[in-house]
């Protein structure tokens, strides 16, 4: 039987307000990148995902971002090298002293796409994500598209795990259409469901333009504050146990 994770972005609470339906998307994911106080996130909801993730059997893992709370962790930000490193080990830790047992560790929206392509941004995550592997003595993957995390990751003997969006708009060159852009975001529970098992079987995407593009991952992301993320995750979740595909987390 073919295996793949799903994962999705949660504990996203903001001024006490939980931007998705945690508990909905929780009982159909097998992994869970929870907020820890970047981009959102507050001790309460992180203690409200631990045990979430532990009465439906999902793996953690830490979901850090730039200090972007006004943002949603959505701008990019000038940060030197020690500061970044420090601002996401401080969030780690954050997630890891209300007793989540963190496996792997996803870095969210703005820094998610600057550790592809920015050197000194990626090494400064794969040195916190070490940082944090070392205290637990254990080596945490990291959560990505490839780019320049993957030699950081390398440099740290960490592993880069490849993973691909279910709600995301795809450009030619397999990169995601940037939001605010036409096509940037899917909102169809069906397309959803039609895209993650081409994943999983074929390891393709349909392209914005229509092209079928190369896509390999281990591990489908769905957006737990994206629009009609519930329906979506069922549909999904659906289509892979209909096509005999297990979702099952490989941390």
């Amino acid at each position: 039987m073919r295996t793949i994770d799903l994962n999705a972005d949660l504990g996203e609470t903001v001024d006490g307000v939980p931007t998705a339906d945690d508990e909905a998307l929780f009982a159909v994911i097998s992994s869970a990148n929870i907020a820890c106080g970047g981009h959102a996130g507050d001790p309460d909801s992180m203690v409200e995902a631990v045990e979430r993730a532990a009465r439906f059997g999902v793996v953690i893992g830490a979901h850090p971002s730039y200090p972007d709370r006004p943002g949603f962790g959505r701008l990019p930000l000038a940060m030197a090298t020690a500061e970044l490193r420090g601002t996401v080990s401080a969030q780690l830790d954050a997630l890891a002293d209300v007793g989540a047992d963190i496996r792997y560790v996803k870095p969210h929206g703005a820094l998610y796409h600057a550790v592809r392509t920015d050197a000194a941004h990626a090494a400064a995550l794969a040195a916190a994500v070490a940082d944090l592997s070392g205290r637990l003595g254990r080596g945490l993957p990291i959560l990505a598209m490839p780019g320049e995390i993957s030699e950081a990751a390398r440099e740290h003997g960490l592993e880069v795990v490849a993973e691909a969006f279910l709600d995301r708009g795809y450009t030619p060159s397999g990169e995601l259409v940037p939001r605010g852009e036409p096509g940037a975001v899917l909102e169809n529970p069906d397309a959803a469901a039609i895209r993650a098992v081409r994943l999983a079987r074929q390891g393709t995407v349909v392209a914005v333009d229509g092209t079928s593009i190369a896509v390999s991952a281990a591990s489908l992301c769905l957006h737990g504050d994206s629009p009609g993320s519930v329906a979506a995750a069922r549909a999904v979740r659906a289509a892979l146990d209909a096509a005999s595909i297990s979702v099952r987390a490989p941390w």
